[in-house]
């Protein structure tokens, strides 16, 4: 035999840790359930293995990985612009606040800042990602829960949104709109923008919020279900470092747009001394499901009034910063009339080209819809990150997904799933 077998206590583990990776049950009157991961109420690829004495849960080990997209690797072989194609693919229910904060982190990096009428576009969009977000967790909640009305509630204004996004960026589902500097294309008419962004928070999304909130507030089988159900404490939700309404919920009072402000939540956003759009903090103290859904429907209410503050503030001008003109791709009318433009040009979007990243790291967060949404990237003077670290807010809040749910019912997992909001592939490690 070329090795040799040991036995587990040959070697030097953690008592906790073997306990945890043991999943047989603890008593005979016990047993086990898998739960997913292909299951209905996951809403994606998920395991959970439930010890259960009768139908209590005593014990879960959730499993994650089974995308194995290697999504942080591929930051090391795609130079700036083309690892947003990436990006867009780890928080898929609203991709475009994730391609916003990643060439937002590497603006940081490079030490560029976008022009005004560039930080108001993003702005907005990073709204109408935060409700894409919201949308799908409080109407995927109750469809689990058997409200399918608020599903589709939910899922008619985020079809909205594609629109929107699409009519931006000509893609529905991964826009990939962002560059470094600014962005792939303007506007092609701001009047359009505005009249469809109108029609959606003054019509449509005016509708909704009243359908959704007299459909499930005071609805006596949902509120039960969510009532006192997966609480967890202010001093649990900062020990585990959860951000997002999952924090908020608990009465933890961060919002990294309040507290370390970017685009146009900070003063003087345009250079001449602009001050930033006002909007408020939901807060709950509870910390139970039925909390974090609260949260989650006011955060609606929020993001309606920051884009409807914008609306009419979209500054004239260009989109793409005018600081580093190497860093930017030039416009049409440049490629097409000077050999300047041309180079500049191939240069970008030619493989083993673009531009080189000063030697340095730098961490940068935005406040997605499920929380901090962060960015470690370690640059060593290349076309390329040597290092990329994404800190998903999913993938943190989702650790405190064992002590969610002990004590509670077996049923009592789909209403505290629903409530956390898991997106895959910010789980994918």
């Amino acid at each position: 035999m070329p090795f040799d077998l040991q036995p587990a206590e040959a070697f030097d583990l953690d008592v906790e840790t073997t306990e945890y990776l043991d999943h047989r049950p603890k008593s005979p009157d016990r047993w086990l359930l898998n739960f997913g991961p292909q299951h209905p109420a996951t809403h994606t690829t998920l395991r959970i293995v439930l010890e259960l004495d009768g139908e209590r849960i005593v014990r879960a080990v959730p499993h994650i990985g089974y995308l194995h997209s290697g999504f942080e690797k591929l930051g090391e072989h795609h130079d700036f612009n083309q690892y947003v194609c990436t990006i867009s693919r780890m928080d898929y229910s609203s991709p475009i606040l994730c391609d916003i904060a990643f060439h937002s982190a590497v603006e940081k990096l490079l030490g560029v800042d976008v022009t005004p009428r560039c930080r108001v576009i993003r702005t907005i969009l990073t709204e109408l990602g935060r409700i894409q977000s919201h949308l799908l967790c409080v109407g995927a909640a109750a469809l689990d829960l058997g409200a399918f009305t608020g599903f589709l509630y939910g899922f008619n204004e985020r079809e909205f949104i594609y629109d929107i996004i699409e009519y931006v960026s000509g893609q529905r589902f991964h826009p990939d709109w962002s560059r470094v500097g600014g962005a792939w294309r303007d506007l092609s008419d701001d009047e359009v923008f505005r009249r469809m962004l109108r029609e959606f928070i003054d019509v449509r999304m005016a509708k909704c919020l009243k359908d959704l909130e007299t459909l499930l507030n005071r609805n006596r089988i949902f509120v039960d279900r969510l009532t006192g159900v997966g609480v967890i404490s202010r001093e649990d939700a900062i020990a585990w470092s959860l951000s997002g309404p999952m924090a908020r919920a608990s009465g933890v009072k961060r919002d990294i747009r309040k507290s370390e402000p970017y685009l146009c939540f900070a003063d003087n956003w345009d250079g001449e001394g602009a001050e930033a759009v006002s909007f408020n903090v939901p807060i709950a103290t509870t910390g139970d499901c039925f909390a974090r859904y609260l949260v989650r429907v006011e955060e609606l209410k929020q993001s309606i009034k920051i884009i409807d503050q914008l609306l009419d503030r979209i500054p004239a001008g260009p989109i793409d910063s005018l600081a580093d003109g190497k860093v930017r791709l030039p416009g049409k009318n440049d490629v097409y009339g000077s050999i300047e433009g041309v180079i500049q040009q191939f240069e970008l979007v030619m493989p083993n080209r673009g531009f080189d990243a000063p030697i340095g790291e730098i961490y940068y967060a935005q406040e997605s819809g499920s929380g901090e949404l962060g960015y470690f990237i370690v640059a060593d003077g290349s076309k390329h990150a040597w290092r990329v670290r994404t800190r998903p807010p999913m993938f943190v809040n989702y650790a405190v997904m064992p002590k969610l749910v002990e004590g509670h019912q077996l049923a009592d997992m789909v209403a505290i799933i629903g409530s956390i909001n898991i997106i895959a592939g910010e789980l994918d490690r």
